[in-house]
């Protein structure tokens, strides 16, 4: 039932940002919940693959490389949903970083709530 809840808050968080960054566009609330589920697929498999080739610039980056792989997760997605758009690196920087904010705050909320 969490990765329910998960879908559609990362749905509800990605049509929220389509409204207020001009440079994310996305067409309904089923086309942000495709988004929310693509990025999770790709998170899954795509991104520890990429971290394992990246970490001697992730190393030498203090970490800040992670971000730039965060970005090109987000413009590969935007590659394979229609309904949804990215206009540039810089668009899926900062998607991604407020999309990472929003998780890290749920993800924080529900591990308070396991150990009560």
């Amino acid at each position: 039932m969490k990765w329910l809840f998960r879908i559609l808050f990362n749905a509800v968080i990605v049509l929220v940002l389509s409204y207020l960054l001009p440079g994310i566009d996305v067409d309904s609330f089923w086309s942000a919940v495709i988004v929310a589920i693509v990025l999770g697929f790709l998170n899954a498999l795509l991104k520890p693959f990429l971290i394992i080739i990246t970490i001697p610039i992730t190393i030498l980056s203090f970490g800040l490389f992670l971000l730039v792989i965060n970005a090109f997760i987000i413009l590969f997605a935007d590659n394979l949903i229609t309904g949804f758009s990215v206009n540039g690196f810089w668009w899926a920087l900062l998607f991604s970083l407020i999309l990472s904010f929003f998780n890290s705050v749920i993800d924080k909320e529900q591990k308070n709530n396991e150990f009560k």
